[in-house]
């Protein structure tokens, strides 16, 4: 059975989403973070045979909305991160589910596509029953999903720069350095800027997170 890997983040105001300020405050910006990290849950709970396992860089409890995300995240097994940069905290990770998990293939994803479906999770899995590895392209230039049939592999992710236009470009050259077959799953858009937040919204338009981007809509027209 894959392990579906969801790596996040507590969401405190000021420490999440602050490139959504402004228009959005950090206490907005946040709200929207957990309403994010809750969509992203559901749609993990709700696949068929996945399972699943938090990385948390904080204590969710002491996030917004944090009793709500201790109760959504019930049961799953939670790893701190470990690391200083976003590529060592990313191949720690997959070290340390691979030393849980011994022998399982791992789908990691984050906490910026909250407009993700059970299926869409589902079908990203099936992907590694024909290559070693998969890749989710995001539309910035980056990636919302990894996938390793062995999940040691990902410590190449160590000497890819992170949050570039070209991340995606370099995380699959640098899997096929290592002789992996990478397929590719379908583009998505993060909610990391304004704009983005607005997009992913209309798409997930009954989620948690698209009601916290239309309540900063709402005090924007407002004000």
């Amino acid at each position: 059975m894959t392990v579906l890997l969801v790596m996040a983040k507590a969401p405190v105001p000021g420490t999440v989403k602050t490139r959504l300020c402004p228009p959005a405050t950090p206490e907005q910006a946040a709200r929207i973070a957990s309403a994010a990290l809750l969509d992203t849950a559901e749609a993990v709970q709700g696949t068929t045979a996945l399972t699943p396992v938090l990385a948390c860089a904080g204590r969710l409890r002491a996030g917004v909305a944090g009793e709500a995300l201790v109760a959504a995240f019930a049961g799953w097994r939670v790893l701190p991160q470990r690391g200083a940069g976003l590529g060592d905290r990313l191949a720690n990770a997959h070290a340390d589910v691979a030393t849980a998990f011994p022998g399982r293939a791992v789908l990691q994803i984050g906490m910026d596509t909250p407009q993700l479906s059970p299926d869409l999770l589902d079908a990203a899995a099936r992907r590694l029953d024909d290559a070693s590895a998969v890749l989710g392209a995001a539309a910035d230039g980056g990636w919302w999903a990894l996938g390793l049939r062995d999940p040691r592999h990902a410590t190449v992710l160590r000497a890819v720069p992170m949050s570039t236009p070209d991340t995606g470009r370099r995380t699959h050259a640098a899997l096929e350095s290592r002789g992996l077959t990478v397929a590719s799953l379908p583009v998505l858009r993060d909610a990391d800027e304004w704009p983005d937040a607005l997009a992913v919204a209309a798409a997930a338009p009954g989620g948690r997170f698209a009601r916290e981007v239309a309540a900063v809509r709402a005090t924007l027209v407002s004000g």
